[in-house]
């Protein structure tokens, strides 16, 4: 009695059809992928700039050294 069965969800999805209309749902599936895209992109180029910052700093590695005079033959 608690859960509901298949039939209650295919009236619901009906009752949300009728509502909206198809046209309207399409239109809320495909900017909900666009959205869920978006952050994809949003995380995997914040993950590059990482990568790049972390590489980059790899490659200036600056070697701190005291010069000594040699000393000169007379």
């Amino acid at each position: 009695m608690g859960s509901l069965s298949i039939w209650h969800w295919v009236i619901v999805l009906v009752v949300v059809v009728l509502i909206f209309g198809t046209k309207k749902l399409a239109n809320v599936g495909s900017d909900l992928g666009k959205a869920v895209k978006g952050f994809k992109d949003g995380v995997k180029g914040e993950e590059e700039k990482e990568k790049a910052v972390a590489q980059q700093g790899a490659e200036n590695v600056t070697i701190d050294v005291q010069a000594k005079e040699k000393p000169r033959a007379e």
